[in-house]
């Protein structure tokens, strides 16, 4: 790539760059789907970084790829993806400059790790711990005739919410890039990876056993249910092999909104034929 947009990316001021992530990541719910879920807002969060990068006429193609790259499957706390919005941008701000020596896989590999984990801990502290605890304090207030009640939760919410997102995001590009940077000179990319990948599975996998639900009623009398037999080979194992099924489907090139369609309709027929359970 030309210097100019390196050279671009780095120039702009760290505060603009932050609220680019700030205001990705509370935006994070506003294009969600069905296909990759908050996909296409990550992707957004992380337009004006590639933009720079990327601003040559003769970048058009690279700047599409990255585009498209970005806009994954993805989903976490919107208040805790600033910092995942962070850590991707510093390192696609690493590939840019050295795109021979530096895998853009591993950006992929990191989103996956780090946005499972951050959900379960932004969802705990955030709608779990925060929000409670707010609206604890307003309604109290309310009951007693005070328009502070609603006033003070909405402060409490704001603020609390706007920090983690602000520092979270300064932190994850900041940090992010500091970390890069080590890990780039001594060569540790392929380990990264390689934990990475170890990690996004096991998000996978659970995943798999937790939002997916396959089951089946058929038995012979009492002797064989075909359920607990399933279960006593490997537990989960129908859930596992409807997803693998289901990933084979779309890397032929099926559009997930048709697969999703599909599965619909075969709920529907194998439920009515007594073959799967609602």
């Amino acid at each position: 790539m030309s210097q100019k947009g390196l050279e671009l990316q780095r120039n702009t001021p760290l505060n603009k760059k932050i609220a680019e992530f700030f205001w990705g990541s509370w935006h994070m719910e506003c294009m969600w789907n069905f296909e990759n879920q908050q996909g296409a807002s990550f992707m957004r969060g992380i337009s004006n970084t590639l933009d720079r990068l990327y601003c040559e006429p003769d970048e058009i193609e690279k700047k599409k790829e990255r585009y498209r790259a970005e806009d994954e499957f993805y989903n976490s706390t919107p208040q805790c993806g600033a910092f995942i919005l962070g850590v991707a941008a510093a390192m696609e701000e690493e590939y840019a400059a050295n795109p021979d020596t530096f895998d853009p896989r591993a950006i992929s590999s990191v989103k996956t790790t780090l946005m499972g984990p951050l959900a379960g801990i932004g969802d705990a502290i955030i709608p779990g711990t925060i929000r409670p605890i707010a609206m604890s304090i307003g309604i109290s207030l309310a009951q007693q005739g005070s328009i502070l009640g609603p006033i003070i939760a909405m402060i409490i919410s704001f603020v609390t919410s706007f920090s983690i997102t602000w520092y979270g995001a300064k932190f994850g590009y900041t940090k992010g890039g500091q970390l890069i940077k080590e890990i780039s000179e001594n060569n540790m990319f392929d380990k990264v990876m390689y934990g990475c990948s170890i990690a996004g599975l096991i998000i996978v996998g659970g995943m798999t056993a937790s939002l997916v639900s396959i089951t089946t009623p058929l038995a012979m009398g009492e002797a064989l249910v075909l359920q607990d037999l399933l279960d006593s080979i490997m537990p989960c194992l129908l859930q596992l092999a409807g997803v693998l099924i289901m990933y084979r489907v779309v890397k032929k090139g099926v559009h997930p909104v048709a697969v999703v369609m599909l599965c619909l309709v075969l709920g529907v027929i194998l439920k009515a034929l007594g073959i799967l359970t609602a």
